[in-house]
């Protein structure tokens, strides 16, 4: 599709983009569209070229490490002389005096409760809404829906509601109740009536044949709704008891118990970045206009399900009465982050007097927070922030002049649109190696602004082997789960955080939860991460967010980080040491199910990514197990089979049979879907194949091992293809 201009300031803007900015994001936010388009034509003036030289000192950098090591190959790695030569070189800085963090206005699902987090492609609206409404979760359902239970056997869900099932539902969830909110004395499972006095508002619950109970900490009551739901609070979150003895499910309870709903997704990042496939201005549209929707809070999406047309909205809040009779409200949708993308990255949307793209970074912060001051300037009605505030998640910095860059971008973006100073707070995402390593001076650079550090492992992972890449061989794919370096960086980053006054401040966050139909698997080891000392962690869906609270229930996050506090830094040598090989040798078998499990996730991503625009999907494995993929496993993959073949691990005919071969089998795992485009056998002619083939056989030479160039170009390719068709 062709893509027309109009001139904006200096810039040439395209058009459909002038639109939407012009004509539905600034009407009501006091912004003159001349002066915004001045204003960014400025920011990219004087902070573009700043953005251009720190990404040369990338490169730059990653020369020297790779003539370092290639010096050095076969030799083991002396701790000592390395540290030496990144300080040397600037890749690692020396740390300065401790300091706190000081942002001000912080809604407190961030800066005090602990809770799930969701993450989600803003591109596709149905998903977005999903993922906002996903505050709030039904226990029942989750526990039903998913392997959460045994489903085999006397339990298995069937066609039609098995009342087997359903009945160790119900004693699922009293157990979480007793756990969560006990009563003084027995169970929620032997509960035949919960009553409130309407004259004091004390709550008593009747237990069969054994009279009044009270709740063992009777402040954690909160209240009742209009409905008869009674509401409880637990480590900072709701629990809610909805009540009605005609429900099929309150049918079979003594006490019309229909449902227990408890509080899930806090927060979701609603995720212009990995999760998307935006390569044009047509789709930098979409974004934008989705999360202006949902700024405004009128975004809604109409879909067929059995029959019938269902529209999605935004949920409203949750209104109560306290046990004293004062009314209070509860928020009905998680509090929303967006994701921009990294610094990195140009876009067509908006090109320079000289006809070059522009940062997409850049546009996006510039016009993100555009569509967020309709949430900052509502007086009536639900919000998204209470406290005022917009929450940009900034991704793939590297190091402390980068978070500095972003800092400076994001002064620029308030002064532009007439707002305080930091009323812009950023997340930075702790996934690239150079960032890791510097994490405390990363969060000086902006400390008046930080509310948020995540540690993306599966970059990080890519970085990882991007950055020793010249070193050697690294291992098998699954083994680098286990080298010295992964969990002193995951140590690392809460260490950092805890010691930068996070606590009661600001998320400490983990990864993401790859297996969204494992969700047994998952109750039984997500526990880690709020061990790690995560105020947060990412889920794969909504269900997955209600039973990942679950773990909330469970741990206090606050004691725990009291206790993590008291620990010993994690070991920056350990962070530094590259997962190589050394001297083990793997076996030819060894060797081609690597190749193949490598071929297989790339190509069952990529075809998806090129051929449909999916950024982010269920893929099955080569076991056909469904993994949630992103450009982040895609970049571990590719970059994973480039760092073996440079060292002659595997040759490129084995790469190459191996494609063809795995090819023909996600030809196969998507033989059902309508809008597929099989690879074989012609794959020469097959984009998507050709994608991937890019991406290893040219994945040395990718900066830091990036997808995103090579996987826009060719969807770009794709989109131009269809367009001439």
């Amino acid at each position: 599709m062709m893509t027309n201009y109009v001139t904006r300031a200096s810039l040439k803007v395209a058009e459909i983009l002038a639109r939407l900015v012009e004509d539905e994001i600034v009407p009501d936010t006091g912004i003159d569209p001349a002066v915004f388009w001045q204003a960014y034509a400025s920011i990219l003036a004087d902070l573009g070229p700043i953005n251009v030289d720190l990404l040369a000192k990338r490169v730059q950098l990653q020369k020297q490490i790779d003539d370092w090591h290639t010096a050095r190959r076969g030799k083991a790695i002396d701790p000592v002389a390395y540290r030496a030569f990144l300080t040397e070189i600037g890749y690692l800085l020396p740390e300065g005096e401790p300091f706190s963090i000081a942002t001000q206005n912080i809604d407190p699902e961030i800066a005090k409760i602990a809770g799930p987090q969701l993450v989600v492609p803003v591109m596709n609206a149905r998903f977005a809404l999903n993922a906002a409404n996903a505050r709030w979760g039904s226990l029942y359902d989750a526990f039903y829906g998913t392997d959460a239970i045994s489903m085999v056997g006397d339990l298995a869900p069937g066609k039609t509601f098995n009342p087997a099932r359903g009945a160790h539902v119900i004693a699922r969830a009293a157990g979480f109740l007793d756990q969560a909110i006990p009563l003084s004395s027995g169970t929620h499972a032997d509960v035949v009536a919960y009553g409130v006095a309407p004259d004091t508002g004390v709550l008593t619950m009747q237990l069969n044949g054994a009279g009044d109970v009270e709740l063992a900490n009777p402040a954690q009551f909160q209240g009742i709704s209009s409905d008869g739901d009674l509401v409880f609070m637990h480590h900072g979150l709701h629990v809610v008891l909805q009540f009605d003895a005609s429900h099929p499910i309150g049918k079979t309870s003594a006490s019309g118990l229909k449902d227990v709903v408890i509080e899930a997704a806090l927060t979701t990042i609603q995720d212009c970045e990995d999760s998307v496939a935006a390569v044009d201005a047509q789709d930098k549209v979409l974004v934008y206009r989705n999360w202006l929707g949902l700024m405004k809070g009128d975004l809604a999406v109409s879909f067929g399900k059995n029959g019938k047309t269902i529209t999605r909205r935004l949920n409203g809040d949750k209104k109560y009465r306290r046990p004293d009779g004062v009314e209070f409200t509860l928020p009905g949708r998680s509090l929303m982050l967006v994701r921009n993308v990294g610094h990195l990255m140009t876009t067509d949307a908006v090109l320079d007097a000289n006809g070059l793209e522009t940062p997409e970074g850049f546009l996006d912060a510039m016009i993100t927070v555009l569509c967020a001051m309709h949430d900052l300037r509502k007086t009536t009605g639900a919000r998204n922030s209470r406290t005022g505030s917009v929450y940009i998640v900034k991704p793939k910095m590297h190091g402390p002049e980068e978070a500095a860059l972003t800092d400076r971008l994001f002064d620029r973006v308030e002064d532009a649109l007439g707002l305080a100073r930091n009323t812009v707070k950023v997340g930075v995402m702790d996934e690239e190696r150079r960032t890791s390593v510097n994490l405390g001076e990363c969060i000086r650079a902006v400390k008046d602004r930080i509310v948020f550090i995540n540690t993306g492992f599966l970059d990080r992972t890519g970085d990882e082997i991007h950055t020793v890449m010249q070193a050697g061989p690294v291992v098998p794919k699954n083994d680098i789960k286990y080298a010295a370096w992964l969990p002193a960086y995951e140590d690392n980053n809460v260490d950092a955080g805890l010691a930068t006054g996070f606590k009661d401040r600001a998320q400490i966050g983990k990864g993401m939860w790859a297996k969204p139909d494992d969700m047994a698997e998952m109750l039984a080891t997500k526990t880690d991460h709020l061990q790690a000392g995560a105020s947060t962690a990412w889920v794969p869906s909504p269900t997955a967010a209600v039973l990942h609270a679950i773990h909330y229930h469970q741990i206090n996050v606050a004691h725990r980080q009291d206790e993590l506090m008291r620990r010993e830094k994690a070991d920056l040598d350990k962070i530094l040491t590259p997962p190589l090989l050394g001297g083990r040798n793997l076996s030819q078998e060894e060797v081609q199910r690597e190749i193949e499990n490598n071929c297989q996730s790339i190509l069952g991503y990529v075809v998806r990514w090129i051929d449909q625009g999916v950024g982010c999907s269920k893929v099955p494995d080569i076991h056909d197990v469904g993994l949630m993929e992103d450009r982040a496993t895609l970049r571990i993959s590719s970059q994973h089979l480039a760092n073996w073949l440079l060292h002659g691990v595997c040759t490129a005919e084995a790469v190459r049979g191996a494609l063809e071969r795995m090819a023909g089998a996600v030809d196969q795992q998507n033989a059902d879907d309508l809008a597929y485009r099989p690879m074989a056998p012609d794959y020469d002619k097959s984009i998507a194949f050709q994608t991937a083939f890019e991406l290893i056989f040219k994945g040395v030479g990718q900066p830091n091992g990036y997808t995103e160039p090579i996987l826009h170009r060719r969807r770009r390719e794709v989109k131009a293809e269809r367009s001439v068709i």
